[in-house]
């Protein structure tokens, strides 16, 4: 029985040691030691909505989900295709570059694409703004260059949308902002 207290004890001992790595510093104040330790971000949001804001934040939450994915690729994309084409002399390759990258995008979304609505379309450019901290707009502008840009842009004035809205989480796109947050920390 003895023995056995001494392997419990053991085991006891040995979980309890403290992993101390995640520990930044302790800053002496007022003869008292602060230790500082990094936690985990805690995000409150609140709910009281009544049952009819409640059903939109609901179809509003269904929307983001269904869009959120299209601009984190378009973000990835930019990336690895902004370098590239920057790197590129002749304009003639660049538009090699961009057609092919349209066409590819195109095979690959455009029947999802057509089942979408306005909105959805919407909240693809807040979402792409937001993502690639530009505007849609601008993008187009320096990719396929002005009048491409221009011509989009009528178009989505037809059905009112701008690319050039910016991006406001503290604003008008409080909710998106709140939904792509819990989308990210993987509580949607």
């Amino acid at each position: 029985m003895f023995c056995g207290f001494l392997v419990v004890s053991g085991i006891f001992a040995q979980a309890q040691q403290k992993d101390s790595s995640d520990f930044l510093f302790g800053v002496i104040q007022n003869g008292d030691t602060l230790i500082h330790k990094n936690i985990k971000e805690v995000v409150v949001i609140p709910r009281q909505r009544s049952k009819s804001m409640q059903r939109k934040y609901n179809r509003y939450v269904q929307k983001v989900k269904k869009v959120y994915p299209l601009a984190v690729e378009a973000r990835e994309l930019l990336k690895k295709y902004e370098p590239q084409y920057y790197a590129m002399e002749d304009q003639r390759d660049r538009r090699k570059l961009m057609k092919s990258l349209e066409k590819e995008l195109l095979a690959r979304h455009k029947e999802e694409l057509k089942k979408w609505s306005i909105s959805d379309g919407r909240i693809l450019l807040k979402l792409i703004n937001r993502e690639t901290e530009r505007t849609p707009y601008s993008i187009i502008k320096d990719f396929r260059g002005d009048v491409s840009a221009v011509f989009w842009q009528g178009i989505a004035r037809i059905f009112k949308n701008d690319l050039k809205d910016d991006y406001e989480p503290e604003g008008e796109d409080l909710w998106l902002e709140e939904i792509v947050t819990l989308i990210e920390l993987g509580y949607l």
